[in-house]
């Protein structure tokens, strides 16, 4: 059965939040167990964010590349060059992103190095040779910025900031270890994928990805395709992408990725899209794509502005990139992240494919607004509702945010009032709305794990225009236990979202 067709239930919970011995989670061991934890609690989907490389500030949103795995994520257990790498003492309660790529980056290292002086590198070149699209280049990219320092492309010499053909040639003659060591984190990735893809289809359990709809500026995409993006002669963006004022910053967010030349897409017949959505669908099951508003309008920053709020809207392809795409892949297992302005002329181009939308329940209880789209009793099914997402509070942060600000703002304490009305409880929970998204007419309902454990803002995973301290929540040993999950398979068997 195709995911989204049938009356399902998931957890929302990016791997690095997993236990783990070596400073974040990974594809090892605890990401089998917790596929394991959430087949016996009836659950159909594990949602994740971006497993691409994260850039600057740790987001996933903003990566080096859109193809590449995260070689953070690489399980280190079975690696030969763990055992010789001194283990520095990490956190288990948060990644300490610094302390922990460090180590992570060494101990893969070092098993690189003791890989290339054994026989048996068939499979790995094997790898290379298939992935050569996009994997030579950014296999490239990430050793030129390791020979520059960490500076962007567009910091690069000349030559090399312009793909010209003989500084490449030289440059890959010059880096080739650098080179080779940077494929073969995308190789230890692919093949641990692999294997925990494949344990979850025996579970019964879908993979939910991520797409974000824009690419990082400084990343092995732009460089290598600029003529798909909006940039001066140097290489920089004339605009950058973001979204106006909104619920959540009064200046509006300012992203700053590089906007699409949506004409040089279309010339090509969207070709990069459809190799971008043939390399999600391999790992994933299904795909949220997150700012799908995006595909209708995007908002358009000069690159000089300090805020947001001096950007415009610029139309976007919609219906005809997804026609390329589905023409090439077939019907497209999305959820379209339609948060925020949605105009008539985003949901038309939501359902004309038939893609399910979102409900964030955080933002359903507002008393005086027409409510018949955003509760929970009348959300329809077309509709994967969530009682937040990476960027909300938890639940239980927010309830708490509530009443504080109830204390001494009227519309707060209306709002605290009616969401007490509708739960009947006059102190809510976090599982009052994990019951409220298991009930709901949605055919799928995805709860952050963070909501499942009752936990308050401090396991907030992302503040949206801020750069500190986001990404970092880690669930402790033994919290995903068997007593939650009998919890959750208890409730999501009240309301029918249990696989046969």
């Amino acid at each position: 059965m195709r995911p989204f067709e049938a009356r399902r239930a998931g957890v929302l919970l990016h791997p690095t939040s997993l236990p783990g011995p070596h400073g974040s989670g990974d594809l090892g061991s605890e990401a089998h167990a917790f596929i394991d934890w959430l087949a016996d609690a009836g659950q159909s989907y594990w949602q994740m964010l971006p497993v691409v490389p994260p850039a600057g500030g740790h987001s996933p949103y903003q990566s080096s590349s859109a193809f590449a795995g995260d070689p953070g994520l690489v399980a280190l257990a079975d690696l030969p060059g763990l055992p010789s790498t001194p283990a520095p003492r990490l956190p288990v309660d948060r990644v300490d992103f610094a302390a922990t790529a460090a180590f992570r980056s060494e101990v893969r290292r070092r098993s690189f190095e003791q890989a290339r002086g054994a026989d048996g590198l068939e499979p790995f070149l094997a790898y290379c040779a298939r992935e050569a699209a996009w994997l030579e280049d950014y296999a490239l990219y990430a050793a030129l910025k390791q020979e520059h320092g960490g500076a962007a492309w567009t910091a690069f010499p000349t030559p090399l900031r312009d793909r010209e053909p003989r500084a490449l040639s030289a440059a890959r003659e010059r880096l080739m270890p650098s080179i080779r060591a940077h494929q073969y984190d995308q190789y230890l990735f692919d093949t641990q994928w692999a294997a925990l893809r494949a344990h979850a289809r025996e579970r019964g359990v879908s993979l939910i990805g991520d797409l974000p709809i824009f690419v990082g500026h400084d990343s092995a995409d732009v460089w290598q395709h600029r003529q798909l993006f909006q940039l001066d002669a140097d290489g920089e963006p004339t605009v950058v992408a973001g979204v106006p004022p909104d619920y959540f910053s009064e200046d509006g967010q300012r992203w700053g990725n590089a906007l699409y030349d949506w004409a040089a897409h279309e010339r090509d017949g969207f070709a990069w899209w459809r190799a971008r959505f043939r390399s999600i669908l391999a790992r994933f099951d299904a795909v949220r794509v997150d700012h799908f508003i995006g595909f209708h309008r995007t908002w358009a920053i000069p690159r000089a502005a300090a805020t947001a709020r001096a950007g415009r809207y610029e139309p976007s392809p919609g219906a005809a990139l997804f026609d390329a795409v589905i023409s090439a892949l077939g019907p497209l297992p999305v959820i379209a992240e339609d948060l925020g302005v949605v105009t008539p002329e985003v949901t038309a181009l939501r359902q004309r494919y038939g893609f399910p939308g979102m409900q964030v329940l955080e933002f359903s209880f507002n008393p005086g607004v027409d409510a018949r789209d955003t509760l929970p009793h009348a959300c329809g099914v077309d509709t994967v509702v969530y009682t937040g997402t990476h960027d909300n509070d938890t639940v239980e942060g927010w309830l708490a945010d509530l009443h504080r600000r109830a204390a001494r703002d009227d519309a707060a304490r209306e709002q605290l009032d009616y969401v007490r009305a509708y739960l009947d409880r006059a102190r809510p929970t976090a599982w009052d709305l994990v019951r409220l998204a298991h009930a709901s007419h949605a055919r799928s309902a995805i709860v952050p794990l963070q909501d499942l454990l009752g936990q308050g803002a401090e396991a907030r995973m992302n503040t949206p225009g801020t750069t500190d301290g986001n990404w970092s929540y880690r669930a402790l040993p033994g919290q995903i236990d068997a007593a939650l999950g009998a919890r959750l398979r208890s409730l999501t068997s009240t309301f029918a979202r249990t696989p046969a």
